[in-house]
């Protein structure tokens, strides 16, 4: 018999929540088959099964919080429960055969009856399965067709209840018609969304947060990303976007003020003499930062794949710690969405965050003259603890005449 328990991930990581589980009691598990998914703060983790047999017991269900060594299934020698007979047959005289140990069951059994698994989320499926509801049943909000917890709660509902009162925490009354699903929509924030929301607080109670900004004339990288892009494909296998450039004219701008690299650690200032950028991707469960390492010492096609990599490993939830611990320095384009100008908040204990925008086409001042050029509103958000207003507008500077210029930025390659 083997024991199935939720593996050390990190120092920091003491528990998690169960996502999902791709096995079910009774199915034959190989060694070192994926058995279920482990959500944690940081990343989402494949368990797998040490020895080859039968998953006898699953101990902990899909939204159930667990702690880092604790038993969650068991798995046991053997080749697989064989298909249960359409009526039960009486006992006869011969030996009785031996029993497998019995998981422990749901209050109701809730499993699909249309033969397909319904796409629901951990909570809504706990929730279903304590309701004895069938998700197949479930008509979402969701026009993906995704069963919410909410989906699930209003499900059979009776009319409304009356209006709700309930403090929250010490902050102010929330008021909330309790039954009224058509005017509240109460959905349980995620491990990893109350991580998110937990660290980007710390860090506006923690430091000096400013930002300052610029604006770039994107028009000179524009026609150089046009005429070159057919031939870096051809010989990179990978299409030369944006944040190559801005990753390389942010690690110029390190260089030059370095304590924008920097970060504070008690009543010391720690000066990093490494440039790992942490690129911002966003994620259905949230934003995560994941890191270029040694962007200084990479050619623009290698940036280009690694951001292409990394952002592939974020959206399947493959992104592993060492992805994303330990970065100096990080840039985010809320530019994709359709951003125009935002003030970023600053990733963990790092001194600075470069904020991307839309590039817009908008009348300026150029030599005396009203010209319309595409242009780029950026900012930079900063620890002004050990960032004097010099050196932040000095990088901001030095970005701008970079990516204006991008042709130095091969100079400082």
């Amino acid at each position: 018999m083997a024991e199935i328990k939720v593996p050390e991930l990190a120092e920091s990581i003491t528990e998690g929540t169960i996502a999902q589980w791709v096995k079910k009691v009774g199915d034959r598990v190989e060694k070192g088959e994926f058995i279920v998914e482990l959500e944690t703060d940081k990343v989402n983790a494949e368990i797998i099964s040490e020895e080859a047999g039968v998953l006898t017991q699953i101990l902990a269900e899909e939204g159930d919080t667990v702690l880092v060594g604790q038993v969650i299934a068991v798995v046991e020698a053997g080749e697989g429960a064989a298909p249960a007979p359409a009526a039960p047959a009486k006992e006869e005289a011969a030996a009785p055969a031996q029993e497998a140990p019995k998981a422990a069951p749901a209050p109701v059994a809730v499993e699909e009856t249309s033969g397909e698994r319904v796409i629901a989320s951990p909570a809504a499926r706990k929730l279903a399965r304590e309701k004895g509801i069938d998700l197949a049943a479930i008509s979402p909000v969701d026009p993906q067709g995704r069963v919410r917890v909410q989906d699930v709660a209003a499900h059979g509902t009776a009319s409304a209840a009356p209006v709700a009162q309930a403090p929250v925490g010490n902050g102010p009354m929330i008021f909330t018609p309790a039954g009224d699903t058509d005017r509240v929509t109460v959905e349980k924030m995620s491990r990893r969304r109350q991580t998110i929301a937990k660290r980007l607080l710390e860090v506006k109670q923690s430091t000096a947060m400013l930002t300052t900004f610029n604006e770039i004339d994107m028009t000179n990288i524009m026609a150089l990303r046009k005429r070159k892009q057919d031939e870096f494909v051809k010989a990179n296998d990978i299409k030369l976007g944006f944040m190559s450039f801005f990753t390389k004219a942010v690690v110029a701008a390190l260089k030059k003020y370095p304590y924008v690299n920097a970060q504070i650690n008690g009543d010391e200032i720690h000066l990093n003499n490494f440039f790992d950028i942490g690129i911002a991707v966003s994620t259905e469960e949230g934003l995560v930062v994941p890191i270029v390492r040694d962007a200084n010492a990479k050619n623009f096609a290698e940036i280009e794949k690694d951001i292409a990599g990394l952002a592939a490993k974020a959206r399947d939830k493959k992104l592993g710690l060492n992805d994303m611990a330990g970065g100096s320095f990080t840039i985010t384009n809320g530019g994709v969405f359709g951003s125009l100008m935002s003030t970023p908040i600053m990733n963990g204990t790092q001194a600075g965050i470069l904020g991307m925008h839309s590039i817009v086409n908008r009348p300026v001042a150029v030599n005396g003259e009203v010209q319309i050029r595409p242009m780029m509103y950026v900012a930079l958000s900063y620890d002004h603890r050990i960032i004097d207003g010099k050196d932040s507008v000095g990088f901001l500077k030095t970005v701008k005449e970079m990516i204006e210029n991008p042709e130095d930025l091969l100079l400082n390659s």
